[in-house]
């Protein structure tokens, strides 16, 4: 793969990057490299996840047709930095985020499961948006995903998406496809799409939920909505949903046959809300493309704002790093 220009490296993509499809990393783990190296060496807990959201929205822009998962993960990164404010309590002498120490004093802030969450969104990044980015610089994407995926087990379900995607994706760009075949191919692409969800949520979300504390799992249940960054409140109002009050109507019948309170940190119960609320507003949100492309752009805007100040507590800070020679931050963890 050439190599990315520097406007795509640190805090946050520009949407006009444009990258190369010569070449490219041979194994999984020299495209995660890649991935890894888009963002900043060293950068703040609030830096990476704007880097990381921006991240998903550009690959969402490069193929808005069919790569509807990173449009989801740009949203639902661009929400975990809400979760992340109780690092911004212990600094440095610099003012920038101290995780160590937030993790020793943070006890009564459940200052764990926050790192938990920070670190999940991490572990997203990690093992599906490198797969993304293969897709998109290669002439042939669903080739080269064979390539690299073919024999390893752990991405089985995530090949299988992207065949559903690149299947769909075809159908859709023939010269001729009719109304009905076209309908069929947008239910295939989303099937794929889907199947990245049910592997992200089982295979690297759930093992991180399942080290939550009880306190912190009621807490993310209750908070647990979501929006897609759609402004105005009669258009929030229908994209609005929640975790709790899907739980308990129109999910109340499951509830009541398992015997169980319904906890966001639960895959099932996850999962069902997921498929049965929040992918079909995302569906009807993402057919409308002024919508969806303002709400991407949002998260875009956002991101670049965010990765544009350092993560400072107080205005001394601020004029502390502007005295400095080289108006550089640093960071105890780049994780």
């Amino acid at each position: 793969m050439g190599q990315l220009p520097h406007s795509v490296r640190g805090a946050a993509f520009e949407p006009d990057v444009v990258v190369t499809s010569s070449g490219g990393p041979e194994s999984i783990e020299g495209w995660k490299a890649v991935a890894e190296g888009l963002l900043s060496d060293q950068c703040c807990v609030f830096h990476r996840n704007a880097a990381i959201s921006s991240h998903y929205a550009w690959i969402y822009q490069q193929q808005p047709k069919y790569l509807k998962w990173a449009a989801m993960a740009a949203i639902a990164s661009h929400h975990v930095r809400l979760a992340l404010v109780p690092f911004r309590i212990h600094t440095d002498r610099n003012g920038l985020v101290d995780i160590p120490t937030s993790l020793r004093h943070g006890r009564k802030l459940l200052a764990n499961d926050v790192d938990t969450i920070r670190m999940t969104n991490n572990a997203i990044y990690d093992d599906i948006f490198w797969v993304h980015l293969a897709y998109v610089t290669a002439d042939d994407g669903i080739g080269r995903l064979r390539s690299l995926l073919g024999r390893a087990p752990h991405y089985a379900p995530v090949l299988a998406g992207f065949e559903a995607i690149d299947e769909g994706r075809r159908m859709i760009e023939q010269p001729t496809v009719s109304t009905r075949a076209r309908h069929a191919a947008a239910d295939l692409i989303w099937t794929g799409n889907v199947e990245l969800l049910r592997h992200e949520q089982r295979a690297v979300v759930q093992p991180n939920f399942d080290r939550l504390s009880c306190s912190f799992a009621r807490l993310l249940s209750i908070g647990s909505v979501t929006t897609f960054e759609v402004r105005g409140v009669r258009q929030e109002m229908s994209h609005f949903t929640s975790f709790y009050l899907y739980s308990l109507t129109r999910g109340l019948r499951e509830a009541v046959r398992t015997q169980s309170f319904p906890r966001i940190t639960r895959f099932e119960d996850r999962w069902r809300w997921l498929v049965m609320s929040v992918v079909p507003r995302f569906r009807v949100l993402d057919a409308d493309v002024r919508l969806v492309d303002a709400s991407i752009r949002r998260v875009l805007a956002v991101s670049h704002e965010l990765a544009s100040f350092p993560c400072l507590t107080s205005p001394s800070h601020v004029h502390e790093r502007i005295g400095r020679p080289d108006g550089r931050e640093r960071s105890h963890s780049a994780a």
